[in-house]
């Protein structure tokens, strides 16, 4: 049931907004306060959904709820009361944050249609923030070890600069958190994070794909089309298996580095960009230098830091609560209770030699738990984790 806060001095405007509300939606649950403070007060100890605050009042005015409201819980939508004279004032509030104002007398339209798409807004912001939540919950990197805790401690000094990273390790162990890590931990986090598989890319369309193209470019160009790193301006670009991405392309993510400018495909226009770059890889980037199929140049813009993560088999001691992790998160995505793997089940895992990874763990995790016993055992290990 929404919770609507009327802040109103005049006794019988705020009967009328009351009237109003509770006749026309039985549903809304309406308060009242007399006064700036009390409703203040009133907003600090509850959560509302909907605040409806005048603006000339005695003790504390409008503007100065709505500048304190704005500082303690910004999430909240609050509609402002005008007065005859207030209307100068009242369009400047909503510069200040106020999501609309009414006039006195309140007409009865205006004011419920307000009032149902400052809910409706609400809504929205607390399911983009839930949203957000599950997302970064997604990103979680999970353990203690030695390892995991270096990295975690790399990416708390790094991920505020714009320092471009170069994050190596095998397949299947999380690379890929990193990066959102070091994103969502950045001044750059308002912004999506832009991602490109550059092994997933033909190497004919990959510079298409990073800097965009003009009409006529090439024989499927029917368009102009923006590119990957205008799309990351003000964000960050991650440049996953960067190690398979072709000589050319290198050439022009080295000049986009060098002078934060691209050109689209066809164009010798420059686009100035403003993009943090995180790159990561399997392969040893020093090896492919020699072998002539990696820049040298490049490879040293891009790994002002660098952050290797380890095998699964580096880090045994995480796996224990890789493994209640998992089952957690799997039981959550099925609907059904998390199941419990015995300490031999876990331990015998342990044992295991994870060629692929964290990824290959959780897949394991989940044949135990679809098709082993109420409590996974040993028995079911040696069953169905077979390697």
């Amino acid at each position: 049931m929404p919770k609507i806060l009327i802040i109103e001095d005049e006794a019988s405007i705020r009967r009328v907004l009351v009237k109003i509300l509770s006749e026309e939606n039985e549903t809304y649950e309406v308060d009242e306060a007399e006064d700036g403070l009390v409703g203040l007060e009133k907003i600090k100890k509850e959560d509302f959904d909907l605040v409806l605050c005048d603006i000339k009042m005695p003790k504390m005015d409008g503007v100065e709820v709505l500048e304190a409201v704005k500082k303690i819980k910004p999430e909240t939508p609050i509609v402002m009361i005008s007065g005859h004279g207030d209307l100068d004032t009242a369009v400047n509030t909503m510069r200040m944050g106020a999501f609309d104002y009414i006039s006195k007398p309140p007409d009865l339209n205006r004011l419920l249609n307000t009032v149902r798409h400052a809910l409706d807004r609400k809504e929205l912001v607390v399911e983009n923030k839930l949203l957000k939540k599950k997302v970064d919950k997604n990103y979680e990197m999970i353990g203690a070890s030695d390892a995991i805790s270096h990295i975690k401690d790399i990416i708390e000094k790094v991920a505020h600069t714009d320092a471009r990273v170069l994050i190596t390790g095998s397949n299947g162990t999380g690379k890929e958190l990193v990066a959102h890590w070091l994103h969502q931990k950045s001044d750059r986090a308002k912004a999506s994070m832009i991602e490109v598989n550059c092994a997933a890319i033909p190497s004919e369309l990959i510079e298409s794909e990073l800097f965009g193209h003009v009409k006529g470019a090439f024989t499927s160009a029917v368009k102009d089309r923006a590119g990957k790193f205008e799309a990351a301006n003000g964000s960050t670009i991650f440049l996953d298996e960067i190690g398979d991405m072709s000589l050319s392309a290198q050439a022009k993510v080295l000049r986009a580095l060098q002078e934060s400018r691209i050109q689209r495909v066809g164009s010798d226009k420059d686009i100035k960009v403003d993009v943090r770059v995180i790159a990561a890889t399997n392969k040893d980037l020093k090896k492919e230098i020699s072998k002539g199929r990696f820049r040298e140049d490049l490879y040293h813009r891009l790994a002002v830091i660098l952050i290797h993560v380890p095998t699964l088999n580096e880090r045994r001691e995480d796996i224990p609560v890789l493994i209640n992790h998992f089952a957690a998160k799997i039981a959550g995505e099925q609907g059904s209770s998390a199941k419990v793997f015995s300490e031999g089940a876990i331990k015998l895992l342990q044992e295991y030699d994870w060629t692929g990874n964290i990824r290959e763990l959780r897949n394991v995790v989940e044949r135990l738990i679809i098709l082993g016993s109420r409590e996974v055992t040993e028995d079911d290990v040696r069953l169905f984790a077979s390697k």
